[in-house]
């Protein structure tokens, strides 16, 4: 695996936000995050046995909400760029009741370490905006699906009603860098850091828009919590 210098640097500050990770998501998102995810999985057409891949996958709670909704023959590859998420996350699964049905991989996101057509589901919740080049990303996980396969992503979003929008600012760049001070252990830069992130990444319609020109089939999109989370589908053809 060949990163990035800005690539090194990120994975550097998750390894760094790895200890208060799980806290901080129910924090920022006032818990609303497993009830975004749990809507998401609703979706997903699991058959009676799947190869499945979390991307991004950080503490691993997709990769064990997936193990949970999957059939005992299916087998969840969780794959991150922080060993220190991995390392929270193993710890989890560790303790869980499936954990020998969860295999946890370092690895980059834009250069997956599997073959063509390995996998029947890929996942990626709110890893996509943390990439130096998205479609990039989504080549990817388009390379390593098979024939027909899924595609899931959850993903932070701007709400798009002008009314609403100043407010979801106002919590985006004055509160959540502050809970970082407060919850975190004073990594207010660091929150900061993910909640520029969230307000520069490209709206659904563009993020749409990059799944076609990828090659996706059957898209299909709704929204959270007014818009401030989005969750997209597609099929590789």
């Amino acid at each position: 695996m060949v990163q990035s210098p800005k690539n090194t640097n990120v994975s550097a500050m998750f390894d760094r936000l790895a200890p208060e990770y799980d806290r901080m998501n129910n924090i920022i998102s006032l818990g609303t995050h497993r009830h975004w995810r749990r809507k998401v999985m609703q979706k997903i057409r699991f058959s009676q046995r799947d190869d499945i891949l979390d991307v991004a996958t950080g503490t691993a709670d997709w990769a064990l909400a997936l193990a949970a909704s999957s059939s005992r023959q299916s087998r969840v590859e969780g794959l991150d760029f922080s060993v220190e998420m991995l390392a929270v996350g193993q710890q989890k699964i560790n303790a869980s009741l499936y954990k020998d049905k969860i295999q946890l991989t370092q690895g980059d996101a834009m250069d997956l370490p599997y073959e063509n057509n390995q996998f029947d589901i890929v996942t990626i919740g709110f890893g996509l905006r943390n990439l130096p080049d998205p479609k990039r990303g989504l080549a990817e996980i388009y390379r390593v699906l098979k024939a027909g396969g899924q595609l899931v992503i959850l993903e932070t979003s701007q709400p798009q009603n002008r009314f609403i929008k100043p407010f979801w600012q106002l919590y985006i760049r004055k509160i959540v860098p502050n809970f970082g001070r407060v919850f975190a252990n004073g990594k207010h830069q660091e929150y900061r850091y993910l909640d520029e992130t969230t307000e520069a990444f490209m709206d659904f319609k563009s993020l749409d828009h990059l799944l076609a020109q990828v090659g996706f089939i059957e898209r299909k999109t709704f929204s959270f919590n007014l818009g401030a989370a989005r969750a997209y589908y597609g099929i590789k053809e």
